[in-house]
């Protein structure tokens, strides 16, 4: 079990951490033809739009209240009613969520009695989810946002049928999915799911919304793609419920609370044990064999952790990323002998005790440094924000978790399952690789009679064959 290492300094330096508002509206933006709505100033929404349209290099549809010194003093209220009404009469939206910000949190506004206001004077409006959530940013990450959002949506669209639910049909299967999932990741998973012959519902999805796919239409304000919202109603109707991150907990709580369907819980899916115990679940749930493609990726898997550990085993390496994406590369690199000398989070969280490292510090980059310079490392794992701490330290970087500014193609990087375990384990070593800490050099004696006929070969080519 991992130490927990709490924050001892009262400011950030270096943040690693994304706020809890990025978090709420990534995870709004896994809905098709939603959009969220952030309840603050036009610069707190242009911030995380920013990162947003780096990250994806997509146009992301992004609202926000526009806050000002007047509102900010005399109650925002009326902005957020204001702005409800003119999207609900422009765009028509499927969904509108409403994170709120520091700005917000910090004046108090009162998020609640806005929605109650706009449906009572908007009646015509009434068919329109609205889905406020309280993420301040001066607290949690994006993790924990996207989290919030998620269990906000359950309980706004998502009817209690646990005393009426109907009998369960064998062919769909719910999967909660976390902010540590790439659109890469979404569709491997389905891809899965897919070979059981199970339809996989997932909540929500940004692997059909944020995957990087050209449409005929040249702007739309809303989201193109991502789980339906009239969806929502079918979460009932399915076997299981698969919920993958550990910061989903409370989320998976509500809905099988209010569906009565059972959930199982995966920490994360990367490395060989994490993906077995879903294939088996998905066997088990299916009634079905696991198909052979998935038994040839596993094979794959197995070969490259032979070849890898060569490379990667004994190799220190820090990670700093949120909670879920933390554990699951720690178990990753355990699972080959790399040892994860240094892991930063951005917040505590029940699952950093299950890290497989000795400690856990709750901090930013420049704890990252510190520590890593202290106990040496091979390679830095993290994201874009990173970068400079990695030349500091004069390791190689790879980039993962959110945002990756500086990369091209990020997003779609696949690291679960059988194939995403297999190609993370190749660019890790390809990394240790480069160092050349990874090849053990044959030994050439001093007294080898070999290396004095290659030094006289070389001599002789040097001089022309002249003696």
């Amino acid at each position: 079990m991992a130490e927990i290492i709490k924050r001892n300094k009262a400011l950030s330096v270096s943040p690693l951490k994304a706020s809890q508002s990025i978090g709420a509206a990534l995870a709004f933006l896994g809905f098709q033809r939603a959009i969220p709505m952030l309840h603050g100033s036009q610069g707190c929404s242009a911030f995380g739009k920013i990162f947003f349209v780096r990250h994806f290099r997509e146009p992301i549809p992004l609202q926000t209240t526009a806050m000002d010194q007047i509102t900010t003093v005399m109650g925002s209220e009326e902005s957020v009613i204001e702005g409800l009404k003119t999207i609900a009469e422009k765009s028509r939206p499927a969904l509108i969520g409403i994170p709120t910000t520091g700005l917000s949190e910090t004046q108090g506004s009162d998020l609640q009695l806005a929605v109650r206001e706009f449906r009572r004077r908007y009646p015509e409006y009434a068919a329109i989810p609205v889905v406020p959530v309280s993420t301040p940013d001066y607290v949690g990450c994006l993790e924990t946002g996207f989290a919030k959002a998620v269990e906000a949506i359950i309980e706004t669209c998502v009817k209690d049928v646990r005393d009426t639910r109907p009998q369960p049909s064998r062919c769909q299967i719910n999967v909660l999915t976390g902010s540590c999932l790439t659109p890469g990741d979404l569709e491997e998973l389905k891809e899965i799911i897919d070979s059981f012959g199970m339809h996989p519902l997932l909540l929500p999805d940004l692997s059909d919304s944020l995957d990087g796919h050209l449409v005929e239409q040249d702007f739309s304000p809303l989201t193109i793609g991502g789980t339906a919202v009239s969806e929502l109603r079918n979460l009932h109707d399915a076997v299981a419920t698969l919920v993958v991150g550990r910061s989903l907990d409370k989320a998976a709580d509500r809905l099988k609370q209010l569906t009565a369907v059972p959930t199982i819980r995966f920490d994360h899916l990367m490395g060989l044990d994490a993906v077995d115990r879903l294939i088996d679940t998905l066997q088990w749930i299916s009634g079905k064999p696991v198909p052979q493609k998935l038994e040839r990726q596993r094979a794959q898997l197995q070969d490259a952790m032979l070849d890898c550990h060569f490379t990667l085993g004994g190799a220190r390496v820090a990670v700093a990323a949120d909670p879920d994406l933390l554990n699951g590369f720690s178990h990753l690199l355990a699972g080959v002998g790399a040892k994860t000398a240094v892991a930063v989070a951005p917040v505590n969280a029940p699952v950093l005790t299950h890290v497989a490292a000795a400690e856990v510090k709750i901090g930013d980059l420049e704890d990252l440094e510190r520590l890593s310079r202290n106990v040496g490392i091979d390679l830095l794992l993290s994201n874009s924000h990173a970068v400079e701490s990695a030349k500091r330290l004069g390791v190689p970087l790879l980039r993962a978790g959110f945002p990756q500014f500086d990369t091209l193609g990020g997003y779609q990087k696949t690291w679960i399952g059988y194939r995403g375990s297999r190609q993370a384990l190749f660019d890790l070593a390809n990394i240790v690789l480069s160092l050349e800490k990874g090849e053990i050099h044959p030994y050439r004696s001093i007294y080898s009679q070999k290396q004095e006929a290659t030094h006289d070969t070389a001599a002789a080519a040097a001089t022309g064959g002249r003696s």
